[in-house]
Parts: C-alpha cells; structure tokens; sequence
C-alpha cells in the first residue's frame, strides 16, 4: 500500500484498533485491492491514446475518401452536362440540370444517358455503313460513265480530225471553223470526264510516300501545261525537301498553276507566287497572283463542284473541287484572299503525319 495512504487509514483509527492484531490484516486487504492501479492505469491511459491516434487517422482517411468521392460526383455532374448539350436536351431526364444531384440520381442518369449513347452508335454505324455504300456505288457509276463516254468522244474526235484533214480543201473557211470548234469542245468533254472520275476516286488510290525535292516537282508542272509568255513563276526560296505522295500533291498544285494561269494571261505582266511557311505539323503553301482577282459574291462557292467564273473551253469546274478534296484528305484546308483587280492568294494546309 502506499505509505501515505497507510499512514492516513491509522491517523483515524482509534488507539484499541491501530494495535489490534486482525489490522494488519484489514491493511492488507486495502493494499491488495490498489495492487497493479498504477500499471493499469498507464495500460488504459496507453490504450486510450492509441484509440484516439487510430481514430484521427481513421477520420483522416475517411475525409480524404469523402473529398475524392466529391470530386467523382462533380466529374460526372461535369461529363452529364457535357453530354446533355451534346445532346440538345435542356434537361436530365426531367431534372434540371440547374438542381443539386445526389448520387443516386446521378447514379439513374448516368445510366440514361449510357443508353441513349449506346442506341445513338448503333444509329450512327447503321448511316456510315449506309454512306460507305453509296459512296461505292457512286465511285462505281462515276467510273463506268466515265470510261463509257471516254472512248466514244476520242473517237469522234479522231474522226473530226481525219475529216478537216482529208477534206480541208474542200471546206469553206466556215466549215473549218466549225470543226475546229467540234474538236475543242470534244478535248474539254474528254477533259471534263476525266476530272469527275479524278474526283471520284480520290482517295481510294494508294499512292507510296517518296522524297523529292518540292520545287524541282513544282518546275517540271511548269513545264508540262502552257504558260503563256506575259506569264512568270516565282518560288519561295524555302521551298522544302517533302517526303509525301508526290503525283497527288503535283496535281493539286497543277489545278491551282491553271487558275492562276487563267486569272493573268490577260494582263501586261502576269506573276505567280509559290509560297511556303514552316510548321512542325503542317506542310503550309500558298499560291498567289496579280490577276483579275475574284468578286466576293463568288468566294465562298468556288470549292464546289462545276462552280466556275470562266467560261472558256479549257473551264470544267472542277479544279479546285479536287484541290478541296486532297486537303481534306490530309486533314488540312484550303482557303483563299482575292480583291478584284489586284488578284488571288490560295491557302493551303496539308497534315504531315495521319
């Protein structure tokens, strides 16, 4: 027992009990019950303070799971919305999407909207599927008319030009004339064709990427198509080494050389830009003139199909149609700035790596 203790129990007992013999014992008794308070108490006050360690930890990790559930219940408030006006809906299946969600509602709309998605892509396979075959069947119609009519205008042509041979003394100066215009008006029909199952088919030709230097490709299309001799190319003098499909970027190049060609061979002193400006993704170019220029009215149309402004024999309308369909290709653009009177530049994007 502790000795203080003791010493207070026999400061109030009376003097026939502090000398008794069954005292001893009675102290002994209150000693055992004290036995062990100390170890006990440091037992509990340790066990105490290990509860509340594990409960602070417990309550931390219990926030830290509460705050990253929040944010996954924002998540998908944030992606619900999204889909929402996506969507067009201006509400979530009858709640607003102005209201507080709790997650079980969040829970039901997630669901709805994974439904609606779902039956949206099957929609959506069942309309590309549906595209895919009628752009096949197009291509297929657009080739066969193509090499149906191809051989009978080459063959009438051969013919014209047998008949104002053999019978050219014979002709009037009328009658030649008149020839002379069956035969141009067959080449721009053959031309014509030609262009429409370029169009067509492009793109479904694959063509093998090679390394050539640019403006020794863009040179030798100079070469090949009639350049009048008011008419002068200048190159950037960055033009660049390319590593791409060389015959479809000469021929986008050759229908842009041809509208700007048409555009200046009327004026003193045609030029023709070719332009380059460097990107990390994109091949950028720019083909630019002095020519007549081309009236706003008619800008935003020019890409389309047999849309024209001139109406010479050499004119089929479909140019910048194919050059409209190989930027597209390449995921790329192609757009233009013109003033009438003081000319034409084209813009063109092309990606590098698809």
């Amino acid at each position: 027992m502790h000795s203080l203790l003791k010493r207070q129990i026999r400061k109030y007992l009376p003097a026939d009990l502090e000398s008794h013999p069954e005292m001893e014992q009675f102290l002994e008794a209150i000693e055992k019950s004290y036995e062990n308070y100390d170890d006990k108490f440091s037992m509990l006050h340790r066990a105490s303070t290990i509860s509340s360690e594990e409960l602070f930890e417990a309550n931390k990790k219990l926030q830290n799971k509460a705050k990253q559930q929040k944010k996954i219940l924002v998540s998908l408030e944030n992606a619900i919305r999204s889909l929402t006006d996506n969507l067009n809906e201006d509400q979530l299946f009858g709640q607003n999407i102005e209201d507080e969600f709790n997650a079980e509602q969040l829970a039901i709309n997630i669901s709805n909207l994974a439904l609606k998605v779902s039956e949206i892509a099957v929609e959506k396979d069942k309309l590309l599927g549906s595209l895919e075959t009628q752009n096949q069947s197009l291509n297929n119609y657009a080739q066969m008319v193509s090499h149906d009519l191809r051989s009978p205008i080459r063959n009438i042509s051969a013919l014209m030009d047998w008949i104002s041979e053999d019978e050219k003394k014979n002709f009037s100066d009328t009658s030649k004339e008149n020839c002379k215009l069956v035969s141009e008006n067959l080449a721009k029909m053959d031309k014509l064709v030609t262009g429409i199952l370029s169009h067509a088919t492009m793109g479904e030709t694959k063509e093998q990427r090679v390394s050539f230097q640019l403006e020794d490709s863009l040179r030798d299309i100079e070469k090949t198509i009639f350049v009048p001799e008011n008419v002068t190319f200048e190159y950037a003098e960055n033009l660049p080494d390319m590593a791409f499909e060389k015959a479809r970027l000469e021929q986008l190049f050759m229908n842009l050389f041809l509208n700007a060609i048409t555009a200046t061979e009327h004026i003193e002193n045609g030029i023709i830009k070719i332009g380059y400006e460097p990107d990390d993704k994109y091949w950028k170019f720019s083909v630019a003139d002095n020519g007549k220029g081309i009236p706003e009215k008619h800008q935003e149309g020019i890409f389309q199909m047999f849309k024209k402004l001139e109406t010479t024999n050499n004119a089929t309308g479909i140019g910048l149609a194919i050059v409209k369909k190989i930027t597209v290709l390449y995921e790329g653009t192609v757009w233009l700035r013109s003033e009438e009177n003081v000319g034409t530049t084209f813009f063109i994007t092309l990606k590098k790596i698809l």
